[in-house]
């Protein structure tokens, strides 16, 4: 079958995706989709991610209506550009599925396959991602839908262009090479992954077919699972491909964008990823009045308004700060990777939001772009899956770890009563002993865990 055939015979039973199985309760540690939400210290959450990752303006905002009726009005967006809506209920989560079928939201089955946002819009795009999802979803129907896979199992299709995935893992990834080829690799980022196969849009499909038939030999394994032999003897050219080129960061999000064909699009952040529906409402009925005529889901928590003219974004940036939205690169709360934090799930220790503020009014120091500050809530790290500059919380306070993931042997160990006074003094060792040019990670590194430590128990 060919991608183009594939698409078509996706858009035919694309009415199968609105048929919804009953609710049931999803355990933690696996992605808490609309049929199977997961129980937080809020309520119910679920995560979804439409189709494409794109959304109508009336869609987005019928979204946010429904967050509001059906939840407590406070939507997400993760990481990865996907949307978590929070604070449902048992008997609300049939309706809010009601409400996502009647806005003409497709909310694909299976692992989520995470596509670059700009996808079809971006002419600096090599290949379109989104035709390769559909495609994937077409042609391996039954084995993305098959219970032996790991709940988080993730798939990334990279078109390319100026806001590009390289720095996003994925147990399995499709990148655009050149004209009509793919590479496909397997385990964590861009410029990590292990390459095992390349070729056009048919070869691709039918080699991610052959690591899913793996990852189902071993109930709920990830592609770091894989036994080299397996995957060799399945992909025996593998060794003699060369490893996908590391890319640019590109584009950031935040921020008022011209493309390349001089179309102009508006990054938008919600205030550490969260959102109030009617503060959605409000922003998205503005740009549709301005003009925007499309929303993209972006990785690092944010959205592309699409469809602008240069001369609206000025009015929209302002009306969306007052609306708690981040318009603008560089604020201190993009290097910031909080959980939803105590009162919102039921395994944090602390309220990760409310401490990201104190951080940024009392450390200004630690903002300079050169690390990334993880408040986790509890040991699980749901927030950030790459190493930091890590708060974890648990009964007994707070575990400082300086470049590592919320579950690793904290550095120090700070009491709760203590934090303020841990917050100052780590401050001021910042700024008593950073050198000339030198970066706050630079200096952290530098002084290591023993002058962290001991500046942090200086009274």
């Amino acid at each position: 079958m060919s991608i183009e055939a594939a698409k078509a015979s996706d858009r035919t039973g694309e009415a199968d995706l609105h048929e919804r199985p009953a609710v049931t309760m999803r355990r933690r540690g696996a992605c808490p989709a609309l049929a199977a939400p997961m129980q937080t210290g809020d309520g119910l959450l679920v995560r979804l991610r439409p189709a494409g990752g794109a959304l109508t303006l009336s869609q987005f905002a019928s979204l946010a209506r429904s967050a509001a009726a059906h939840g407590n009005g406070i939507l997400e967006i993760t990481a990865r550009g996907n949307l978590q809506i929070r604070g449902l209920r048992t008997e609300t989560v049939g309706q809010l599925a009601a409400d996502i079928d009647a806005a003409g939201i497709t909310v694909p089955d299976g692992p989520a396959i995470e596509t670059s946002p700009l996808h079809g819009i971006d002419p600096e795009e090599i290949s379109d991602p989104a035709a390769m999802e559909m495609a994937l979803r077409s042609m391996l129907r039954d084995q993305l839908a098959s219970p032996r896979l790991a709940p988080k199992l993730s798939l990334v299709a990279d078109g390319g262009g100026a806001f590009g995935l390289s720095a996003l893992s994925a147990d399995i990834r499709i990148v655009a090479q050149s004209g009509a080829e793919w590479l496909v690799a397997i385990n964590r980022d861009a410029e990590t992954a292990m390459p095992v196969a390349i070729g056009n849009a048919e070869a691709a499909i039918s080699a991610v077919g052959e690591i899913l038939s793996l990852l189902a030999l071993g109930q709920g394994r990830r592609a770091r699972d894989i036994d080299p032999a397996l995957l060799r003897a399945r992909f025996p050219a593998m060794d003699g491909i060369r490893p996908i080129a590391s890319r640019a960061a590109g584009m950031p999000l935040a921020g008022s964008h011209k493309l390349a064909d001089g179309k102009t699009i508006l990054g938008v952040r919600p205030e550490l990823g969260q959102m109030r529906a009617s503060d959605l409402i409000a922003l998205l009925d503005l740009a549709e009045a301005r003009g925007a005529t499309a929303i993209r889901l972006a990785p690092g928590r944010g959205f592309f308004l699409i469809g602008l003219s240069a001369d609206t974004v000025p009015a929209i940036q302002i009306a969306a700060a007052r609306h708690g939205f981040s318009t603008q690169p560089g604020e201190n709360t993009e290097h910031i990777a909080a959980c939803a934090g105590a009162g919102a799930c039921g395994s944090a220790f602390y309220e990760t939001r409310t401490l990201a503020r104190r951080l940024i009014a009392a450390t200004p120091a630690l903002f300079d772009g050169s690390l990334t500050l993880h408040l986790s809530g509890c040991a699980k790290g749901c927030a950030h899956a790459r190493p930091a500059l890590t708060l974890t919380g648990s009964a007994e306070g707070y575990g400082l770890i300086l470049n590592g993931l919320a579950a690793d042997l904290p550095d120090e160990r700070i009491a709760g009563g203590r934090i303020d006074f841990a917050i100052e003094r780590l401050a001021r060792a910042i700024e008593d002993n950073k050198g000339a040019g030198e970066s706050t990670a630079a200096c952290l590194t530098r002084l290591g865990a023993t002058g962290v430590s001991k500046a942090l128990r200086q009274e």
